[in-house]
């Protein structure tokens, strides 16, 4: 994950308008999150990595369901069925993975095993989206700021903010 936390930390950070663009809240979503994953590589502490991987956890949950809510429905037509399929179910599989997680502790059997995989199922969820999804999107017409705001709105709502 860091060559492609390096990579896209350099674009995408800055914002247009009056909000920032649904691409760019996204982007900043999976920042915090690649970097909370490598914060949890490196914790040796059993409440450390307890820590971490509920915020891991919460943040994904949250970014999730905004970009089930609003994001995706708003990409219907414009970016490929197929690929927006594609996230939904990839979601469903690290909320799985997720839950199992939640019922676990550090120093569990396969817990570190199971954070590894999520880091690795999220990391590969978003090559996707940023290399395939995002420029489809701001190729097109969609009001990325307007969709942006209405995310910003919902993460509020659902107890997450930027």
């Amino acid at each position: 994950m860091t060559t492609r936390t390096a990579e896209k930390t350099k674009s995408g950070n800055g914002s247009s308008g009056k909000g920032t663009d649904a691409v760019k809240l996204l982007k900043q979503d999976h920042r915090e999150v690649e970097d909370l994953f490598e914060t949890f590589e490196k914790a040796r502490s059993k409440d450390r990595k307890t820590e971490l991987a509920k915020k891991i956890c919460d943040a994904l949950r949250v970014h999730m369901q905004v970009e089930e809510e609003i994001f995706y429905p708003a990409c219907r037509g414009i970016v490929d069925d197929d690929q927006l399929d594609e996230g939904v179910v990839e979601h469903d599989s690290a909320r799985k993975l997720i839950a199992e997680i939640e019922k676990m502790a550090p120093g569990d059997d396969l817990y570190d095993a199971k954070m590894t995989v999520l880091s690795e199922q999220v990391d590969h969820h978003v090559e996707e989206e940023e290399d395939e999804v995002f420029p489809t999107v701001k190729k097109s017409d969609l009001d990325l700021v307007s969709i942006g705001e209405q995310m910003r709105r919902r993460k509020a709502e659902l107890g997450a903010g930027d």
